[in-house]
């Protein structure tokens, strides 16, 4: 990995970067998965136990013989990468401007366990829309940072990088790109990043996007996080809603436990890539990922999710050695997901339906009354709806904050 420094303005200033890792490091890759002692086959017919032997298997298989890094590595070159520091951190980040001069700059933030390269996809329908379908009214220029101890920004060496933290660096680099305003989007841990900036409300935030977004009323939050029955009055959309997240707090939240108390302990993560790939794939709990995993191996996922792209992701990690670093994220967070955020700025909300839930209409309206700009409920695409809809995500991004620009 190459990062020349610039001789005017020191590490504040923008930087060049370039992804190159030695190919001893591939080797020792290979080396590693071919050398995995697997355990016995699961008990149960199903993925109830987590990720099935025989589908980590034939990934292994795939990802030592068949499958070639130097592939991701082209398409990360082939988009401008730059490292800054902010707040004594190095900070990685992509940053493609668009070639129309009134597009609106945007900020988009990835989650865990995913990266930036979750974000490849939605770079040219965002950045060029006349060639995908869009105007050139809808043009973005696009600022794609990876979060600290994720990727290619520097691990925090002490406490303290939490979303909060996160969020101000954000409106740093921002401005330091020149950018006095702009938009932002996020989901996963994007999502609350994204949401604190909305918080925070700093100068020249215009408004924020979310396809994870905090909706969920403060009478209902504590009642599935702790597995209470529904409270009476509640809508079929809603009692859907609350079905899901209690779903999720009591049966697969526990890879976030562990990742949230003890990071440090997850040693594996940096000594075996089949702990590490099978940890992300499986989100440790089955959150809905040893199924997806599964269709995407097969190829009968509707979706433009590739085996490779989940493994481009999970090498991004190996080869950083971030996933540890990455899982310290949950320890310093304190707040929660779901619940209604005090954000007054203009929010737009994207509802895929194979998110963790599907935020619904009324809670939307009742908790952002005045300042909810776009609404929409897709008919495909989950979790990583950039990464699994790129062509959907960038129209929802389009339509989202066309009532901003000026």
């Amino acid at each position: 990995m190459a990062a020349p420094e610039s001789s005017i303005g020191g590490r504040t200033a923008i930087r060049p970067f370039e992804v190159g890792f030695d190919e001893s490091e591939l080797v020792d890759l290979r080396r590693r998965i071919a050398a995995t002692r697997w355990p016995e086959r699961e008990t149960v017919d199903d993925d109830s136990q987590g990720i099935r032997l025989a589908t980590m298997q034939e990934l292994a298989r795939y990802w030592a013989t068949d499958y070639d890094w130097r592939n991701c590595e082209k398409k990360l070159n082939s988009v401008p990468n730059f490292l800054t520091e902010i707040d004594g951190l190095d900070i990685h980040f992509i940053h493609v401007r668009s070639r129309h001069d009134n597009a609106l700059p945007l900020i988009v933030t990835h989650g865990w366990p995913g990266s930036i390269i979750e974000q490849l996809k939605i770079i040219e329908p965002l950045t060029d829309p006349t060639s995908y379908g869009g105007s050139e009214a809808d043009a973005f220029h696009l600022v794609i940072p990876s979060l600290p101890g994720h990727g290619f920004s520097a691990k925090p060496t002490a406490t303290g990088w939490d979303p909060a933290r996160v969020a101000r660096a954000w409106v740093v680099l921002m401005n330091r790109l020149g950018y006095t305003e702009f938009v932002a989007q996020g989901g996963d841990w994007g999502a609350a990043v994204t949401q604190t900036m909305g918080i925070q409300a700093p100068p020249g935030l215009l408004g924020i996007h979310s396809n994870m977004p905090g909706t969920a009323p403060a009478d209902v939050v504590k009642g599935f996080e702790r597995g209470d029955p529904p409270p009476a009055g509640l809508s079929d959309e809603e009692l859907r809603a609350y079905g899901q997240l209690s779903d999720f707090y009591s049966k697969h939240v526990a890879y976030a436990q562990i990742m949230s108390t003890r990071p440090q302990t997850l040693y594996g993560f940096a000594d075996s890539p089949i702990d590490l790939a099978a940890f992300a794939l499986d989100h440790g709990d089955g959150t809905g990922q040893p199924g997806l995993v599964k269709k995407v191996l097969e190829g009968t996922l509707d979706s433009d999710l590739t085996r490779d792209d989940l493994l481009d992701n999970i090498t991004l990690y190996w080869l950083t050695n971030t996933g540890v670093s990455a899982a310290r994220f949950y320890w310093e967070n304190k707040a929660d997901f779901f619940d209604a955020k005090p954000i007054s700025i203009p929010f737009a909300i994207s509802v895929f339906p194979d998110e963790l839930y599907e935020a619904p209409r009324s809670w939307a309206e009742q908790a952002y009354p005045t300042n909810l700009i776009h609404y929409n409920r897709l008919d495909r695409g989950g979790h990583f709806a950039a990464w699994e809809q790129p062509q959907l995500f960038s129209e929802e991004l389009r339509a989202a904050f066309r009532s901003l620009r000026k």
